[in-house]
């Protein structure tokens, strides 16, 4: 993070190198005409220094301009989108050493070419814009970016977690009891937990949790299922046993939080899902679910509840330990929302280990390509709800085949109601490129009643004619053919 003073110092390097180059001077030329060696001269420009006044005055004089001018914080236009991010919630909130940057050297490279970096600075800022991308936004996209680069498997938290279940002599039970999580909250860090209060303020009803610090008070709403109850709990134990004081309270966030809030808020769920779900125990559920020679649907919904866990933390959980023992490095996950009528689909999370795999999020009311599991399944469970009245958890695995493409991937997908809202349903897909490794460690892959599909990213961008589920024409592909034909036109009639 950048402090004052070197937004002052950066500013001033800055000013010098500006008016020493419009007045077309080398370092040699202006260090004879104000004195100062040409060391000194570029440890200026280069923002390690800050010359006391006399010196100022001297470079004033030699620059013609006033001395004002130079100590002043006004700069060129040229030189205001650096000056503007250096003072923006950027550099002061974005802690850049996580991703192995230096803020003093990207700010020099940025300054190297200002008026580049200004086109560049505004056209990011036009597509967020474009795309509605506001501030929180973009530290989520940056907190996925970190999850990426560690491929979403955090060793020091997985041993936080083991060190904290030492320290308090935690029972090894599967599956944790909400009662045991209580006593361990209550006993080790003196906050109790309240299932009344958030019941009694209407504006509230549609939030899981609140942490009242004050009265040291975990408020938990009512109509939670166990397994939602326990990771709330859990994840209240991982604020309080890694510290985490700088933290949303409320579950789920609702305001916009910074990039350190939102990291706080992950590594508490990630201890959670981690206290719940055993490291240990979940790779050896898995290998043994692996070695099944036909897909059970039924089957993998028992890890639920094996582990009295929600969907979302049983596949997000996957994400951590598949890459970490089962060399499977290349998945993605997926959470869908779709609406009361099922209607539209929203790509509500995304996570993406070593490439960006389609569906991704895309352009505001592109349609997804309804041939992807993510979105079949909500439909099946829009049925259930249609026909039975209610629906339950329900599991689909489909291989899916890129249009025009050789990958494929074998998706496992569950579906279930929004507890929020339970006219609305949820899909939590995880991904694997099917290679050499995953054939030989995954039995079921050659369950010939797996439906293999040919998939795409959006209708708009899909060539397939034969696709009865395209919910709009494919502009983009037209758009793109019509500019094909303007080219072959153009070299043809170039000549070539």
């Amino acid at each position: 993070m950048i402090n004052e003073e070197f937004g002052i110092r950066h500013i001033f390097g800055l000013k010098v190198k500006e008016l020493r180059l419009r007045n077309k001077m080398s370092f040699q030329e202006l260090a004879k005409q104000t004195g100062l060696s040409v060391s000194y001269l570029n440890e200026i420009e280069k923002d390690k220094k800050y010359p006391k006044g006399d010196k100022i005055m001297s470079l004033a004089g030699a620059l013609n301009v006033t001395y004002d001018h130079m100590v002043s914080l006004k700069v060129s236009k040229k030189l205001q989108p650096i000056v503007n991010l250096l003072h923006s919630n950027f550099f002061k909130e974005f802690p850049l050493e996580l991703f192995g940057l230096d803020a003093q050297k990207l700010v020099e490279l940025i300054s190297n070419s200002p008026e580049k970096i200004n086109a560049f600075v505004g056209s990011i800022i036009q597509l967020a814009r474009q795309y509605e991308m506001g501030q929180e936004e973009f530290y989520q996209a940056a907190l996925r970016s970190y999850q990426e680069m560690h491929d979403n498997y955090f060793s020091d938290l997985e041993q936080a977690v083991h060190e904290c279940k030492r320290k308090v002599s935690f029972s090894q039970e599967i599956p944790v009891k909400t009662s045991s999580l209580e006593e361990l909250l209550q006993s080790q860090f003196g906050i109790g937990i309240d299932r009344e209060a958030l019941a009694g303020y209407g504006p509230l009803r549609h939030l899981r949790s609140y942490y009242h610090a004050a009265k040291k008070c975990l408020l938990l709403n009512q109509g939670l299922t166990t397994a939602q109850e326990n990771f709330l709990i859990a994840r209240e134990i991982a604020f309080q046993y890694l510290a985490l004081e700088d933290r949303p309270r409320e579950t789920p966030p609702q305001n916009n939080y910074n990039f350190d809030q939102l990291l706080s808020n992950y590594q508490a769920s990630y201890f959670a899902a981690a206290f719940l779900i055993d490291e240990k125990q979940i790779v050896k559920d898995v290998s043994q679910f692996a070695k099944l020679s036909i897909w059970d649907g039924n089957r993998f919904l028992d890890f639920l509840d094996h582990y009295q866990a929600t969907a979302e933390m049983l596949m997000q959980r996957l994400t951590n330990i598949l890459p970490k023992y089962f060399g499977f490095n290349n998945l993605f996950f997926l959470r869908f929302l779709g609406t009361a009528d099922f209607t539209t689909y929203s790509l509500t999370k995304e996570l993406h280990l070593s490439r960006l795999h389609n569906p991704h999020a895309n352009e505001l009311n592109a349609h997804y390509c309804n041939r992807w599991v993510s979105i079949s399944i909500l439909k099946k469970l829009r049925t259930h709800l249609s026909v039975e009245g209610e629906s339950k958890p329900i599991a689909r695995a489909q291989i899916s085949r890129y249009y025009k493409t050789q990958d494929e991937y074998l998706c496992l997908s569950i579906a279930i109601p929004n507890v929020s809202d339970p006219r609305e349903g949820i899909s939590l897909t995880v991904g694997f490129l099917i290679d050499g490794n995953l054939q030989s460690k995954i039995k079921f892959l050659d369950d010939k009643n797996i439906r293999t599909r040919v998939v795409n990213n959006t209708c708009e961008s899909c060539e397939l004619i034969d696709c009865e589920e395209r919910l709009a024409p494919p502009y983009k592909v037209d758009a793109q053919r019509r500019k094909q034909e303007i080219n072959e036109t153009l070299a043809e009639l170039g000549g070539g």
